[in-house]
């Protein structure tokens, strides 16, 4: 099994979570930068605030929702995109390291910044 693919039915283990900035890297979105909006760890794919959007078709649901023509995003694979470093302010692969206390944390692999807030 290859690193960062996840078997039939199980969640991949992402080094990109949400709320992080990030960069794609290939795909017809090429170069844009967003927020990560939504994980999906079954599927190892995200999706990006304002980005990869469609237009989706939606039945009426009633008086609250009207029917009609949806723009919405569509999630993209995870591989197709590199974490943003703040310190950096470039597309960088990620590490990880124990802190003193214990706990586990991101690191930008360009600068040694550490990543998780």
């Amino acid at each position: 099994m290859k690193a960062g693919v996840a078997r039939e039915g199980q969640p991949s283990r992402s080094r990109i979570h949400k709320n992080d900035t990030v960069m794609v890297i290939a795909g017809k979105e090429r170069g844009k930068t967003g927020k990560v909006l939504r994980v999906i760890g079954e599927k190892s794919r995200i999706v990006i605030e304002r980005l990869n959007v469609v237009k989706r078709h939606q039945k009426s649901r009633g008086a609250q929702q009207p029917g009609g023509v949806v723009e919405k995003e569509a999630s993209i694979d995870l591989s197709n995109v590199m974490l943003m470093c703040e310190r950096c302010n470039a597309p960088v692969r990620i590490g990880a390291r124990r802190l003193e206390d214990g706990t586990r944390t991101r690191i930008c692999r360009r600068c040694g910044e550490v990543i998780d807030r």
